[in-house]
């Protein structure tokens, strides 16, 4: 059985200090499987303003996954999903594949962004 390992981490951004952000520090799936990434927020609910996901490689720039909780950005494969309620977003891989180790960033700003 192959495992891909898959890292995460969070970013939050933010002009004041409000609002926090909380991910897994790690987790790992095995290929053809499937993983749920949650982030969630101190209070309120992502409605307002969304989450978005990042996914960034070793040696390349951070790349937008998901953005306002469930929208796929261009060329992000299907198997890629976000999803939201109350105050937990999810980004859900299914069907892992080898490329999709990476690093995993949840986003989001308050409204004074």
């Amino acid at each position: 059985m192959a495992w891909a390992p898959f890292f995460f981490a969070f970013l939050h951004c933010s002009v004041n200090s409000q609002g926090t952000l909380t991910q897994p520090a790690s987790a790992s799936s095995s290929l053809g499987q499937t993983a749920k990434i949650s982030c969630s927020k101190g209070s309120g609910s992502w409605s307002k303003y969304g989450i978005h996901w990042l996914q960034q490689k070793p040696g390349q720039a951070p790349q937008l996954m998901v953005y306002d909780n469930s929208t796929r950005a261009s060329g992000v494969p299907d198997h890629f999903s976000g999803s939201a309620s109350g105050n937990t977003g999810s980004l859900t891989i299914s069907n892992i594949q080898a490329e999709d180790e990476a690093v995993y960033y949840c986003l989001s700003r308050d409204n004074n962004y």
